[in-house]
């Protein structure tokens, strides 16, 4: 059985709420903003250089994809998931990225395997230089590049909504405050898909046991460095138009 053409993703349209959007989402993936934290409208629209009506529509897209809580006349909070809430989690990766990792085992091009080779590097250097947000991001990509890979994009859409979630259990709950994966473990992962797909399974299997298993206690809260909403989403923010 050969791994399926990948999918042609369409690009998302880059208005100002999704700009917003994509800035708050991968702020929390890549932990730069802690569960629980205040998003307030009037400083993300400083921060973003855009309207309140703007970050409001864009806060409530990620209030319906579980990234933030909304709350009456108070405004915005980074979500915060409880350990009941990591079952459910869980449980769901293992459904779908074991299948993923069975359907790929053994499938996979020469050129998808250094991809995704290059991914544990960049994620292991990173946590070298003590870069958590850049670990945390390589690591959330080497998942869904495993997607990607198999190319139906439903099992990109479905990681896309957990991987946040994940990133927050993490920060609230492992012990230590370590990275969301190891790249080590990913590295295992990448020699098991090599060989055949009942061992991408049976690896990644143990892999998101792992995870779930490191979630024990709340973990010490650490606070953000003292980066502004202006500094944290200035890669977001539109540039002056020159003639205006």
């Amino acid at each position: 059985m050969r791994t399926r053409p990948k999918a042609a993703a369409a690009a998302p349209v880059d208005t100002a709420t999704e700009r917003v959007y994509r800035g708050i989402y991968h702020a929390v993936v890549e932990r730069r903003l802690a569960p629980g934290e205040w998003l307030r409208e009037e400083e993300l629209a400083a921060a973003f250089g855009v309207s309140r009506t703007v970050v409001r529509q864009a806060l409530q897209r990620l209030a319906q994809d579980q990234v933030v809580a909304l709350q009456h006349h108070r405004g915005a909070r980074v979500a915060e998931p409880t350990l009941a809430e990591a079952a459910h989690v869980f449980e769901a990766r293992r459904v779908v990225e074991c299948e993923i990792a069975k359907r790929l085992g053994g499938r996979l091009t020469p050129a998808q395997l250094a991809e995704l080779r290059a991914l544990v590097q960049a994620e292991a250097n990173a946590d070298a230089r003590g870069d958590t947000a850049e670990a945390v991001r390589a690591s959330g990509e080497f998942h869904r590049a495993m997607a990607r890979m198999h190319g139906n994009p439903v099992f990109v859409r479905l990681l896309d909504a957990l991987i946040p979630t994940t990133s927050l259990l993490m920060a609230r709950f492992k012990v230590g405050g370590g990275p969301v994966c190891v790249a080590h473990r990913h590295a295992e992962m990448v020699d098991a898909l090599a060989r055949d797909g009942p061992a991408a399974g049976a690896e990644m299997r143990r892999h998101l046991l792992e995870l779930e298993r490191s979630l024990t206690r709340p973990a010490a809260a650490v606070a953000r460095s003292g980066a502004t909403l202006r500094d944290l989403f200035a890669a977001y923010r539109e540039p002056p138009d020159p003639d205006g």
